[in-house]
């Protein structure tokens, strides 16, 4: 049988109707009859836009469907009010004595004026001539030369953002200064460099088989130097550090990071749940909640396109970067200059020259500047390799990353003579 509109259905003996339930359809029935009144009950203060505040929209005229009518018949008797007045000013003015006329014209000073005043405020503004505003010196855009140009080429790709490219790589570069770092070690005493570089050779194996994106790797590292700068920690703590910044770095770089009891599961269930998440929130107050830190591998990225370097030159300059992660002595250098040096000698290894104008336009260094970062890569990569640290060379020996691991190292005396020209 059909419901009536506005009754209840009778219902069914011996059942319950939840009153949530009911009470909505009642209320979406009466929503399309009754119409609520616009002032509130018992004198509480009326709902308002909150962009009138903002805005200053208060002192603008807003047209509304039900005022057009009005609001044209308040315009009509404003505008007929003025024409009067102006008319009666201009009876006043022939009338009187014409003293004040001019020669040229024979209109008196006073017709001027009230026509002046009488003329709309559109055409005023119109006839005003546009005030001509200097872009700050410091706001400018830097004029790139054609021959360094390198992302017109992705004009039609947004992704890219190709006309802010540069200007968002130097915005990083200056950001570098906030997050310079230096040997943390003396603060901790109950770590040395070889248990960070254990954690680190662990967390490049976390990102293998999580198949985590490579910016998640370093940014988790930096995010784990950072806290240790600042946090002395005893050494059973040093894995729930790593894999606390693991989990942070997931959560701001992957699409689709993996959940907490992932790495509670990869630490072989050696900490509590409370624990981690008792950690994350540690490492966001002791970075001030900033974790956007540059790291090297977006600038090896950048500087890479610069010279059309092939993906097997630019894995090679990724391997020594990922080497550079594990060593204490390269903690101080800025992520801009490790990843400059890491591609230098990855052109000088495959022979496809040095420190080019274009490397020195887009990376603001000079060869000059590369030397003593140069010289530590080489001499880290030149030692006997480590049984404890195998991921890193493991991983870049595979023929997805073109063996680059198995490449001989460059001798020292080419790469000095490359960074003397």
């Amino acid at each position: 049988m059909p419901v009536v509109r506005g009754k209840k259905p009778p219902g069914t003996a011996g059942t319950k109707v939840p009153k949530l339930i009911s009470t909505n359809t009642e209320n979406q029935e009466e929503g399309q009859q009754v119409k609520r009144s616009s002032s509130p009950p018992g004198g509480a203060p009326k709902k308002r836009t909150a962009f009138i505040d903002i805005t200053n929209a208060h002192k603008v005229l807003i047209s509304l469907p039900g005022r057009k009518k009005d609001t044209a018949k308040k315009q009509t008797k404003k505008a007929s009010s003025t024409s009067a007045k102006n008319r009666e000013n201009l009876k006043k003015s022939s009338s009187e004595s014409s003293e004040g006329t001019s020669p040229e014209t024979g209109k008196s000073d006073k017709e001027e004026v009230l026509r002046a005043e009488a003329a709309p405020a559109e055409e005023l503004v119109a006839a005003a001539p546009p005030a001509v505003r200097e872009v700050p010196a410091h706001l400018r855009r830097q004029e790139i030369p054609k021959e360094f140009d390198i992302d017109s080429e992705n004009s039609d790709d947004y992704f890219f953002c190709p006309e802010y490219a540069k200007d968002i790589f130097d915005y990083l570069k200056r950001r570098e200064e906030k997050f310079v770092l230096c040997n943390y070690m003396p603060i901790q005493p109950n770590l040395s460099p070889e248990m960070r570089a254990i954690l680190i050779d662990w967390l490049v194996e976390v990102q293998e088989n999580f198949e985590l994106y490579h910016e998640t790797l370093y940014l988790a590292v930096k995010m784990t130097d950072h806290y240790l700068s600042k946090t002395p920690i005893h050494k059973e703590m040093l894995q729930l550090v790593g894999s606390t910044a693991m989990l942070i770095a997931s959560k701001f770089e992957e699409r689709s990071p993996p959940c907490l009891d992932d790495f509670l599961y990869i630490c072989d269930d050696a900490y509590r749940r409370e624990e981690l998440i008792s950690m994350e929130g540690s490492i966001l107050q002791a970075l001030s909640f900033d974790i956007n830190i540059p790291i090297p591998y977006r600038f090896l990225r950048r500087y890479a396109k610069c010279v059309n370097a092939a993906m097997d030159t630019l894995t090679l300059a990724r391997y020594y970067c990922e080497m550079s992660l594990m060593e204490v002595e390269l903690l101080s250098e800025r992520g801009s200059l490790l990843a400059s040096a890491c591609l230098l000698m990855a052109l000088v290894t495959k022979d496809l020259g040095g420190w080019s104008p274009i490397l020195q336009f887009h990376s603001g260094y000079q060869a000059s500047d590369l030397v003593s970062v140069v010289r530590k890569l080489h001499a880290m990569l030149s030692a006997p390799p480590d049984d404890k640290l195998r991921a890193v060379r493991n991983k870049y020996s595979h023929k997805v990353f073109f063996e680059v691991a198995s490449l001989p190292l460059v001798n020292i005396s080419l790469l000095e003579k490359v960074l003397s020209e």
